[in-house]
């Protein structure tokens, strides 16, 4: 039995990463680490707790002695880190709590699998995996893909938080010889996700008719990748990458914002009977977000021709899926809609109109 250390797997693709593995990979075990902070929720995973492949521990990854016992008292075979602050617009209104989980919270795993790793005649196979976003490169023009090779150019707190995140992981590797993998994925949508994103914000603003805002004309591009896709590829990175290599994971999606917007109006009025562009009226142009990157593209080359990964789901299949899910699971939408949230969206909103 494989036995890895998840953390953040109570967050949207940890709990999606977690669930795969208990379906796809009966030969791991899980210790999953989460400090169940606003957008991590136990009721994600608490189906599947105490299986015997799957162990929920609440905490931080900043707790040294916390991750000491983790290690001292499981056979790891690897750490799978999701855990981290991941929302851009949260980062320009609180950039602190991204520093101290993305870069100081890394940092810790790192010299914690380190002295596992060099002490552990076991763990012959380790590998620490960091689970990073394509925003570490930057914006792209109308053009262009973004490579391995691409030079990292963040825009936002979030995305300089995971930038150095990546440097200090390939630093361990290059200094140490620790055995790292990095992967850098465009946007994820899919069951689950907490809805400060667009995609989740927009089908639950659709379904009870609340204004749907989009920033500045909305022609900002992302590559969208279903969550399921990129949990296969995790699997496929951490089982087959090559020690100290980079892969990026993307969906081949480009969509801009304001599109994807009008599908889900499309979508939503047909599945819940209301008359054609009922919900378009909703649309609100807000202020743009700070240092708002145009385009993401991923070129996702490398982990096909390398590890044989490659997106199942379309676009077209992948949003139908997630509009189901959230129609179909209305108590854990009304779970996580709390009153944090909504102050967070009173705060982030209201100077934007």
């Amino acid at each position: 039995m494989k036995n890895y250390l998840v953390t953040g797997g109570c967050g949207f693709i940890g709990t999606n990463f977690v669930r795969r593995v208990m379906m796809t990979q009966p030969g791991w075990r899980i210790i999953n680490l989460d400090a169940l902070t606003y957008a991590g929720n136990y009721g994600n995973i608490c189906d599947i707790d105490g299986n015997g492949r799957h162990e929920f521990v609440k905490g931080s990854i900043l707790d040294e002695a916390l991750l000491k016992r983790i290690f001292q008292e499981n056979e790891l075979s690897g750490v799978i880190h999701f855990a981290a602050e991941s929302h851009v617009d949260r980062s320009i209104w609180g950039p602190a709590a991204f520093v101290e989980t993305n870069i100081n919270g890394t940092f810790r795993l790192l010299q914690m699998s380190l002295e596992f790793w060099k002490s552990n005649a076991v763990a012959p196979d380790f590998r620490f995996l960091n689970v990073s976003t394509d925003e570490v490169y930057g914006s792209l023009g109308p053009t262009g893909y973004f490579t391995e090779a691409t030079r990292y150019d963040p825009s936002s707190p979030y995305s300089a938080s995971k930038a150095a995140s990546d440097h200090f992981v390939r630093a361990y590797h290059r200094t140490f010889g620790l055995p790292t993998l990095i992967t850098n994925c465009s946007n994820n949508y899919g069951p689950y996700q907490f809805p400060e994103k667009l995609i989740p914000l927009m089908i639950l603003n659709i379904i009870n008719e609340q204004p749907l805002p989009v920033y500045g004309d909305g022609r900002n591009v992302r590559d969208w990748l279903f969550v399921e896709d990129h949990c296969d590829a995790l699997i496929a990175v951490i089982e087959k990458g090559a020690v100290g290599e980079t892969y990026n994971v993307g969906g081949n999606e480009e969509k801009t914002n304001i599109a994807i917007v009008n599908l889900l109006c499309d979508t939503l009025d047909s599945r819940l009977g209301r008359g054609s562009g009922n919900s378009c009226r909703l649309i609100k142009f807000v202020a743009d977000r700070p240092g708002h990157d145009l385009r993401y593209a991923i070129d996702a080359m490398k982990i096909l021709q390398e590890l044989g990964w490659s997106p199942k789901f379309s676009f077209a299949e992948g949003i139908s899926r997630t509009i189901d899910w959230y129609l179909e699971n209305t108590d854990w939408v009304s779970s996580v809609v709390s009153g944090e949230y909504q102050r967070w969206m009173n705060i982030n909103y209201s100077v934007r109109k």
